[in-house]
């Protein structure tokens, strides 16, 4: 669980989303730094009880900078309005799939993870391991826990193919699943379970249920 004081903190940055105001609040943001540092601490504790690869990664392996990178951006503000943390095997910097926690108040908070538009040479691994093991794949996101905290598999057109990709013929068929270009499940958290006792629980319980998903999409990465 959080302090309250964590999310009232991304509430105020988004409204007073510049240096100065920052400055001025900085105790604010270490505290809340600190609280959500300590979250994810005890995640990787509980995580790595149920998946090895993670029984090595630090907090600072997972957690990213406040800061933006404003240079090639429309959008000057100086400071994101949410605190995030992913869960790799090598660290949020690896190639890997893994597992990604989202705090930002308002409704906007979300547990889940996959991968996020690997690089082609990734991404063509990963559509053959589908395609040569549809039958396991197509197991994993069916799978009643799975289904329980995720419902399905992202499926949205920002994240996929108009068509099937070359190579592949269109009737094939885990064709709708080889078009994607991300390979995404999350599950919304509300404002209200981030102050919940049992969120730490909670977040672990979501992990697992994709871990399934996580070991697949790597193994075809190790190819």
């Amino acid at each position: 669980m959080f302090n309250e004081s964590t999310p009232a903190f991304l509430k105020q940055l988004a409204k007073n989303n510049n240096k100065t105001w920052f400055d001025a609040h900085r105790p604010a943001y270490t505290a809340a730094k600190n609280d959500f540092e300590k979250f994810v601490s005890g995640v990787i504790t509980a995580l790595a009880s149920v998946d090895n690869d993670v029984k090595d990664l630090e907090v600072k392996d997972c957690t990213f900078r406040l800061n933006r990178d404003i240079r090639f951006s429309k959008d000057k503000t100086p400071y994101k309005i949410n605190m995030g943390a992913s869960f790799n095997r090598g660290g949020k910097k690896s190639i890997f799939a893994g597992y990604y926690f989202h705090l930002e108040p308002g409704g906007k908070s979300f547990a889940g993870g996959g991968l996020w538009m690997p690089m082609a040479p990734e991404l063509r691994k990963i559509r053959q391991e589908i395609d040569y093991c549809f039958e396991e794949f197509q197991n994993i996101i069916t799978e009643k826990n799975f289904k329980a905290q995720y419902k399905a598999l992202e499926n949205t057109s920002d994240i996929k193919l108009s068509n099937v990709p070359r190579g592949y013929d269109k009737e094939n068929e885990a064709a709708e699943f080889l078009k994607l270009k991300s390979f995404l499940a999350t599950k919304n958290i509300s404002d209200k379970e981030l102050l919940q006792p049992s969120l730490l629980r909670e977040t672990v319980k979501s992990f697992t249920a994709l871990m399934p998903l996580i070991k697949f999409l790597n193994k075809a990465l190790e190819a």
